[in-house]
């Protein structure tokens, strides 16, 4: 089977909608099946999501890089620059979509949307993964063409990155056939750690506290670290010996430094930046907590790492750290989000009587995010796409 992965971006940019056509890619090759890719060139920034291996190999396919399309005035008011970019995507796309038995096309923007429609004119069967923000900000678009609606009702089947974006599609008034969830993949790099290996860990990374907390995120405002930095004035009232390690770079960094001074908690908060992979994973693993204070996620894939790694999670009530609390119980705790006295407070509880996560949500991550069942369910899509691409209707 060869298929094509169409996204906006693949690494070393740092996004969901990167990593996850990289990961498809390597598991193709270990199937035994090619793949091919159209994207955007790189744009480097710091990762928003799961970020994938500083050192990841290039992508397992052939990549058709189209530039994307600066935005002048007259452009805008034009509209040149969609005509223009329409183009100049299909005359790189054509060639590209003639070899493919499935088209998969990783979240929105003009190449993603555009790509759909266009492999469903030639025939091809596509899948289309939505990750969060298309979603989340969704409201029909009242002009003579609106692009993601058409391709998302055009699109043979779709997979969503969790249970809670899936309902607010249909909230939206996107309900149709061919929907399901695939959560995310967690690589093995994060593995289990129980109080020994945690402390071996620690030992090996230097970190000498008594308590430690881990933050995996880009330094954005819809990331909340700012209100785990202004919580952690409480925490280390009651928890002296406590640092808190926030992994990940972004616009907010020197303002992110400054509420830490200002809050008298400089010497506690720690800003590696941007880290790879393997790191991260161990950071995890050393951890007493992950933190996530985040306005906003999907399925907030450092979480579940953090997991993996044994490590509880204290989570703001956003929606995916909603859904991950039905997921794993009591290993994931919720806090109200913007509320850094309450998120204070939750964190001080734990560290009071500290504990790794349940053997049950090993058992979780096993059986549903590690690559083998992510990468199966994928499968079994394209296998049922291909079945049906001579009916050219969506998967029930």
């Amino acid at each position: 089977m060869h298929i094509v992965h169409v996204t906006s971006h693949l690494p070393p940019d740092q996004a969901a909608n990167a990593l996850l056509p990289w990961q498809l890619g390597e598991w193709a090759r270990a199937a035994g099946d090619t793949v091919e890719y159209v994207a955007h060139p790189p744009r480097l920034r710091a990762a928003s999501g799961p970020a994938p291996p500083v050192s990841a190999r290039p992508p397992a396919g052939p990549v058709t890089w189209i530039p994307p399309r600066t935005r002048g005035l007259l452009d805008r008011l034009l509209r040149v620059e969609a005509i223009t970019g329409a183009c100049a995507i299909w005359r790189a796309f054509a060639p590209v979509l003639s070899r493919a038995d499935v088209v998969h096309v990783h979240s929105n923007g003009l190449l993603p949307e555009l790509s759909v429609l266009l492999a469903r004119r030639a025939g091809k069967p596509v899948l289309l993964t939505l990750y969060g923000t298309e979603i989340w900000h969704y409201r029909p678009r009242r002009v003579t063409v609106d692009l993601f609606t058409r391709a998302y009702r055009a699109a043979s089947a779709i997979t969503f990155y969790s249970a809670r974006l899936l309902d607010r599609a249909h909230d939206a008034g996107l309900g149709r056939r061919g929907l399901q969830v695939i959560y995310p993949s967690v690589a093995d790099a994060f593995t289990w750690h129980d109080e020994e290996a945690q402390a071996q860990v620690r030992s090996e990374l230097r970190l000498q506290n008594r308590h430690v907390l881990v933050n995996v995120k880009r330094l954005h405002p819809l990331a909340g670290q700012r209100h785990l930095i202004e919580a952690m004035t409480d925490v280390v009232r009651a928890h002296p010996d406590t640092r808190l390690i926030i992994c990940g770079e972004g616009s907010l960094r020197d303002e992110l430094t400054r509420i830490s001074r200002s809050a008298g908690v400089e010497r506690h908060v720690w800003f590696p930046g941007l880290v790879d992979n393997s790191l991260v994973a161990r950071y995890c693993a050393a951890a007493d907590l992950f933190v996530l204070p985040s306005l906003l996620e999907a399925l907030p894939t450092v979480a579940v790492e953090a997991l993996a790694c044994g490590t509880p999670v204290i989570s703001s009530d956003n929606p995916g750290g909603i859904e991950l609390n039905e997921l794993f119980g009591p290993d994931v705790s919720i806090v109200p989000r913007e509320q850094p006295i309450a998120l204070g407070a939750a964190i001080s509880h734990f560290l009071h009587e500290k504990r790794r996560a349940y053997t049950t949500t090993r058992g979780v991550v096993e059986r549903t995010f590690r690559p083998a069942a992510v990468a199966e369910q994928y499968w079994a899509v394209y296998d049922q796409l291909r079945a049906q691409s001579t009916g050219g209707g969506s998967v029930s």
